[in-house]
């Protein structure tokens, strides 16, 4: 019997993996950005659906509105938002194929070797408190200096999108020698 709970699950999972798919198949790259973001916002309702509330909330302003954006804006900065793709050469989507089996498989071995089990230890505090403290702190087992190497990240993002978005094309190259 499905219950209201499991039905949400499983519209959140097939909405997560349909337009994952559509990411990454898509020929048109501003679709593909999109469906990035709708991807991610889908991961970030399977967070909520867990009642991990911050985790969630983590996914939508860093990954949907922060990384998927930078990728929109500098698709806008290249002026290449209503271009179409060319197709994949058919090497490089064979080679895609192998390695998304092989990353099922791997992740199949991984599962099928770790017991899913009941435990009887009491549950980890997961409160807005206790996270904070464990982001902030530099001793061991805090989240410090990737917290700094994330921000590392978004700053050479930003540099990337900014030279690009400079960058001359080649017909004013042309303009520029005449």
């Amino acid at each position: 019997m499905m219950t209201g709970y499991t039905i949400v699950f499983y519209l959140l999972a097939a909405m997560t993996l349909v337009t994952a798919l559509l990411a990454v198949t898509s020929r048109q790259i501003f679709r593909s950005a999109i469906y990035l973001m709708a991807t991610l916002l889908g991961i970030a309702g399977l967070y909520f659906w867990m009642r991990y509330e911050f985790v969630a909330a983590v996914q939508i302003v860093v990954y949907a509105g922060g990384i998927a954006v930078l990728i929109i804006f500098s698709i806008f900065l290249t002026q290449q938002a209503g271009e179409k793709l060319p197709p994949p050469a058919s090497r490089r989507t064979l080679f895609a194929a192998l390695a998304v089996l092989s990353g099922f498989i791997l992740a199949m071995l991984q599962v099928m070797r770790f017991p899913f089990s009941g435990t009887r230890e009491a549950p980890v505090d997961a409160g807005m408190s206790a996270i904070g403290k464990q982001m902030l702190s530099v001793e061991k087992g805090g989240y410090a200096l990737p917290f700094e190497v994330v921000s590392i990240l978004l700053l050479a993002a930003m540099i990337g999108c900014i030279v690009i978005a400079l960058r001359a094309k080649p017909q004013e190259l042309k303009t520029i020698k005449n």
